[in-house]
């Protein structure tokens, strides 16, 4: 199982987030349905291991709290944007909450995550772009902003192959207070 831990949006804030799927000549938009934001990538696990992460998951008891996303940026090198995303502002909340998930999947042997944490939606993959078209798209959607919103859950994800991308399955929402 290919699992991962995410927050899921409010119809409000997709709806906001797919009038900017166009305008990139060769990028491929992520699907409605599949728009979250990851809280820890877990990846490859047995069902055991999947079992222990819905256990220590489910013991976390954080409080609701509110997001809003905004922002326009890239994740790549240099010349060789790969993904096109939507930030969210960093919140005490959201961090802490990412914090606690992360040391709790730690705590049941997984190892540490290795990259630092930057909450964000991913809008598209970018396959050779053309980079000024990139940058000009970021610039006229810069100031894009939606929310808030109130995040009263997260959800552990599975995430499978299919014809026309990944498919994210809900295995388990966790409320919080």
């Amino acid at each position: 199982m290919r699992l991962f831990v995410a927050l899921s949006l409010p119809d409000g804030v997709i709806a906001r987030l797919r009038v900017l799927c166009s305008g990139i000549p060769g990028a491929t938009w992520v699907a409605p349905e599949n728009m979250h934001i990851t809280l820890r990538f877990i990846g490859e696990v047995d069902a055991p291991m999947a079992e222990e992460i819905n256990y220590v998951l489910s013991k976390l008891e954080e409080a609701a709290f509110n997001l809003e996303i905004g922002g326009i940026d890239t994740f790549g090198r240099g010349n060789r944007p790969h993904a096109l995303w939507v930030g969210v502002k960093p919140t005490p909340e959201l961090l802490h909450l990412q914090s606690k998930i992360e040391s709790t999947l730690v705590r049941a042997g997984l190892p540490p995550e290795g990259r630092k944490y930057t909450p964000h939606v991913t809008l598209a993959r970018l396959h050779q772009p053309d980079v000024g078209r990139v940058q000009s798209f970021i610039e006229g959607n810069n100031l894009f902003q939606a929310g808030p919103f109130t995040v009263s859950q997260f959800t552990l994800f599975e995430s499978r192959t299919g014809n026309g991308g990944p498919i994210y399955d809900a295995l388990e929402d966790y409320a919080l207070r």
